[in-house]
């Protein structure tokens, strides 16, 4: 009962500082600009091809006819998205518990009984919950667009590809958790966090081995255009939700 009560307070109140510093503000604006910017390029590409076409002709690149569809909408969505989504969420909650401890403003929480792995929980949730509010809201932006400009029926397997790039996410924000339970910094977080997706991605350049990594669920290409079905990504998906779970469940402790 007591690290319920202490986990729902202290979401409140970091939620509460979210919204007051401004951060919650500017982080929703940015994804609403990346959910507005998918469809606006590929909706600019043809007359960026016709504007460059003579001095790309000039270099014997001959420009073509080029038809817009959803696809190069949601081809926008999953190229930003890890890149200009992902990393920014990361990147802006690389210190949510170490910025803490070093300017010693839990400590008076501390010792009046909150437990420290209600304080965690509650960070990780307020983690995942505006991870998942700016993704999503940028994902239904492009959706409205895309369906609105062209017909999103062209592209195939979108919702789980969506899906996965989110899941993927969670884990990385469940690593920032992790390595904040002992690093002692955000760029000791950070760091541990790179290191974690980089060995990721080593890794699956082994043989078929990357079919079983989470990173593999960033892999969205074949699933728009159906040469790949969500069945083939089961394994991905089952190690980064273990992961995320796995993951959690040391962190807690170590924060006991």
């Amino acid at each position: 009962m007591k690290f319920i009560k202490s986990f729902v307070t202290f979401t409140g109140k970091e939620l509460t500082e979210l919204r007051r510093s401004g951060r919650l503000l500017i982080f929703l604006i940015l994804f609403v600009l990346l959910g507005v910017l998918n469809p606006a390029t590929a909706k600019l590409t043809p007359w960026l091809l016709s504007t460059m076409a003579d001095s790309l002709e000039s270099s014997g690149i001959t420009v073509t006819a080029y038809t817009v569809t959803a696809m190069d909408s949601w081809v926008q969505f999953f190229k930003n998205m890890p890149v200009m989504g992902l990393l920014v969420t990361v990147v802006m909650f690389g210190g949510i518990f170490t910025s803490e401890y070093a300017r010693g403003t839990l400590i008076p929480l501390l010792s009046k009984g909150l437990p420290r792995s209600a304080v965690c929980a509650a960070k990780t949730f307020v983690m995942l919950l505006v991870w998942s509010a700016g993704y999503w809201l940028s994902y239904g932006i492009t959706y409205a667009y895309s369906d609105y400009y062209w017909d999103n029926s062209v592209v195939q397997n979108y919702p789980f590809a969506a899906f996965g790039l989110w899941l993927f996410g969670v884990l990385l924000l469940c690593c920032v958790t992790f390595f904040s339970s002992f690093a002692g910094s955000a760029a000791q977080v950070l760091l541990g966090v790179g290191g974690v997706y980089v060995a990721m991605n080593l890794a699956g350049m082994v043989g078929t081995i990357s079919q079983y990594l989470p990173s593999y669920l960033t892999q969205s290409g074949e699933l728009l255009t159906g040469q790949a079905q969500p069945s083939d990504f089961r394994w991905a998906v089952i190690a980064a939700a273990a992961a995320s779970v796995v993951l959690l469940a040391v962190s807690l402790p170590l924060n006991a």
